[in-house]
């Protein structure tokens, strides 16, 4: 099986993942399914293991702090005439532990070995690293 590959994306407008969540409540789906979707300009020349188990991971404040697996990939023309990419997701929001980014314009590829973990479902709820701290530890290699 070939392997997959996820994407990272700062989440921009959002101070933590509970405003994430609270967007997505008060933004009404596209789809019936309850799915969310966020445009991009450019399109992955890596969909194939985008689309075989990747996650877009959410950058907030300089940390990465959540996932949603992403479902498929659409074709959206604006009304500009440019071709974008519409980034289906899942609907549920995974806590991840932290992970501290440096800012970056429009999307990375992020290899499933430098992705950071899960939550366990129990500790949802527990709060991010201060992002000076969660940036030191990254900077000295740990998460």
């Amino acid at each position: 099986m070939a392997g997959f590959v996820h994407i990272l994306k700062l989440c921009v407008g959002a101070d933590s993942v509970e405003d994430l969540v609270d967007w997505h409540r008060t933004h009404p789906s596209p789809y019936p399914t309850g799915e969310r979707r966020h445009v991009t300009r450019m399109w992955p020349k890596r969909e194939a293991e985008v689309l075989a188990g990747g996650s877009l991971y959410w950058v907030i404040k300089g940390v990465i702090l959540c996932r949603q697996r992403i479902v498929r990939l659409e074709e959206i023309d604006g009304a500009d005439g440019v071709r974008r990419c519409g980034i289906v997701m899942d609907p549920e929001v995974i806590r991840t532990e932290g992970a501290a980014r440096r800012p970056f314009q429009g999307w990375r590829y992020l290899d499933p070995g430098d992705a950071p973990r899960d939550l366990p479902k129990g500790r949802a709820g527990d709060s991010a690293l201060p992002e000076d701290l969660a940036l030191a530890l990254s900077e000295i290699g740990l998460r």
